[in-house]
């Protein structure tokens, strides 16, 4: 009898196995068999060798389901039942980078005592896995997916974190590098060494024909360090497609062995503990002649079967899409009931937004931003944030922005870079499009006016301008993540430009040493990191007991004087923003309280300069 996939995934589970487990196994199969078989067939079907190269797949899936712990399969099973788990008012993000944080990720550990004070629920690490010798861009060049940097610590090291921090009830989320590894890696050197599968790993060219060919309409990510979108190796004999740096080459998803191989490997960080993968470059995995090489329909497939293959051997584990994309582009990532593909993304539209409002003193873009947000399908999310590693990108908003969005955007861009008597501190960043706006780097505090304050009254409006962003990311209907320093206003470190592996990449402004003397401070409310942390947490306590800023409540966008942003979440919650210098008021439908200090509100409600409020409807 011919051994199907479903049998050779339940044979990888030893006999040993609790009937339990395999009967999940099977279930799970079952549920995903549909989609997952129809979008690898789709891809790969008419490759020879299709079917057992399909069975060989699931042994690998069934072998690593067989090897994960029962403490995580126990997880598994809690959120099986569960799947909106984590949209809930009670969940709160936080992003840092392992050495800056916490030096190492034994450091990390150290560091939850104040994560749980804040109320972190999930803590984005930014990359910890073994990265490239000497220049790695911040350590998305990955040199191993089953090694941990050794800077950092140690696979146990990484293992002993998430058992920690799961005890604390904190879900630990890792990059996933999915369009590219470093020229380091295992598959690149075998490959140079003359290996043919290997080499079939990447995107090889003999000659500069096709590669100037996918030029003419690729665009260009780091146009002023690493221009082009092709690096000339030797030892390759001709061109590799490098997307981003020279050293990361990118893979080649046309190959069904990439695939297995990303799908193995991130299953087994999921084995160490990891339960959230911020899926890096999703949107750059699929290669097509004549278009940008992004959002192609197969990388929504490829993205469709591992969700899928995550669904049988690690249902606890979420999938968070980094698809730094228009609005309207989005939807794309989630998938659909039928054939879901990420869990999370983030909402670069309403953070960028955001960022407009502050400079423009005008709610308009976000009002557009918030009105367009699209429906989810079921167990779905958005990601809200103020500030991340990343640059703050300005034309995911060319839509909103109207028929002047080039010079609009530009405008808002030259705001942050400090430029027509600004109060921000930043930085530009590159643009591929010459008639674009740059990309704004720098801290939330610096951006935002603390570092150029000269009064207390300046330094006030900065704070108030940064809590102001913070609650409308809590409030807006996602699952918010804090910036490491953020909480405690730290500013721009520019100690970056005397590095010469940085000084050409403003975005480590915003990558600074988490400031030990200001986290003394926290409860000290005459200092800004004090202000910054108390008001922050007491919008944070407030969340946590307002079912109506869960991630699934209805969200509505009311009439508003033009500098001001009415965000009601249901009938009973309202959220003000004031993104202007000057008093707004704004008229109210009955009677109000604010969550925050009780005060009683009727008829009318005024809002001072930077002010935020939250307000529930009295009963």
């Amino acid at each position: 009898m011919t051994a199907t996939p479903l049998s050779l995934l339940l044979a990888a589970l030893p006999e040993s196995s609790p009937a339990s487990l395999r009967a999940d196994a099977a279930r799970r199969y079952a549920a995903q068999e549909r989609t997952l078989h129809a979008r690898l067939e789709g891809l790969y079907g008419d490759r020879p060798g299709y079917a057992q190269w399909y069975a060989g797949l699931m042994g690998t899936v069934g072998a690593l389901l067989a090897a994960r712990p029962p403490e995580l399969l126990a997880l598994d099973s809690r959120r099986e039942a569960r799947p909106d788990w984590f949209l809930g008012e009670r969940m709160l993000g936080y992003c840092a980078y392992v050495d800056r944080f916490g030096g190492s990720l034994r450091g990390v550990a150290e560091r939850i005592p104040h994560l749980r004070e804040l109320g972190v629920s999930y803590l984005h690490l930014l990359p910890f896995l073994r990265p490239r010798e000497g220049e790695n861009d911040g350590g998305f060049a990955v040199a191993s997916f089953d090694d941990v940097d050794p800077r950092l610590g140690s696979v146990a090291d990484l293992e002993a974190l998430t058992a920690r921090l799961r005890a604390a009830g904190i879900s630990l989320c890792s990059d996933f590098i999915l369009n590219h590894v470093a020229d380091d890696h295992a598959w690149a050197q075998g490959a140079r060494r003359g290996d043919p599968a290997l080499r079939d790993y990447f995107h090889v060219f003999p000659d500069r024909d096709m590669p100037d060919r996918h030029e003419r309409t690729l665009g260009q990510v780091f146009p002023q360090v690493a221009p082009g979108n092709f690096s000339h190796v030797e030892e390759m004999g001709g061109w590799v497609w490098t997307t981003f740096y020279p050293y990361q080459w990118d893979l080649n998803y046309a190959n069904p062995a990439v695939f297995a191989e990303m799908a193995a490997a991130l299953l087994r960080l999921a084995n160490r503990g990891i339960e959230v993968f911020r899926l890096d470059s999703t949107a750059f995995l699929w290669k097509r002649e004549g278009t940008n090489s992004m959002n192609q329909p197969e990388a929504h497939a490829l993205l469709q079967a591992l969700r899928a293959i995550v669904a049988i051997a690690a249902p606890g584990v979420l999938l968070k899409a980094e698809a730094i994309v228009p609005t309207r582009e989005l939807p794309a990532y989630f998938g659909s009931e039928q054939a879901p593909e990420c869990h999370i993304a983030y909402h670069s539209s309403l953070m960028a937004a955001g960022w407009g409002a502050v400079a423009e003193q005008d709610a308009s873009l976000l009002r557009a931003v918030a009105a367009g947000t699209p429906p989810l399908p079921p167990a779905a999310g958005w990601l809200s944030y103020v500030r991340c590693h990343d640059d703050i990108g300005w034309n995911v908003l060319r839509a909103e922005a109207g028929r002047d969005a080039p010079a609009r955007l530009a405008r808002i861009a030259r705001f942050y870079s400090g430029a027509e008597g600004s109060f921000a501190s930043g930085a530009a960043f590159q643009s591929s499009d010459p008639n674009a706006a740059h990309g704004s780097n720098g801290m939330a505090a610096s951006l935002l006016g603390l570092e150029t304050a000269a009064t207390d009254a300046e330094r006030d409006a900065a704070l108030d301008r940064v809590l102001l962003l913070h609650g409308l990311a809590l409030a807006f209907g996602a699952l918010p993540v804090l910036y490491m320093g953020d909480e405690l206003a730290q500013q721009n470190d520019y100690g970056y430009r005397g590095r010469p592996e940085h000084a050409m990449d403003s975005r480590w402004l915003q990558r600074p040493w988490f400031d030990e003397a200001a986290l003394a401070r926290r409860h000290d409310g005459s200092t800004p990191s004090g202000r910054m942390y108390m008001g922050l947490r007491a919008l944070i306590d407030a969340r946590r007991r307002l079912p109506a800023l869960a991630a699934g409540e209805p969200r509505a966008v009311l009439p508003s004087a033009p500098a001001v942003l009415a965000l009601a979440r249901g009938e009973r919650f309202l959220c003000l923003c004031n993104f202007s210098a000057l008093a707004q008021v704004h008229a109210l439908d009955g009677t109000w309280k604010a969550s925050l200090t009780g005060q009683a509100f009727s008829g009318e409600v005024a809002l001072a300069p930077w002010a935020l409020l939250w307000l529930e409807r009295a009963a």
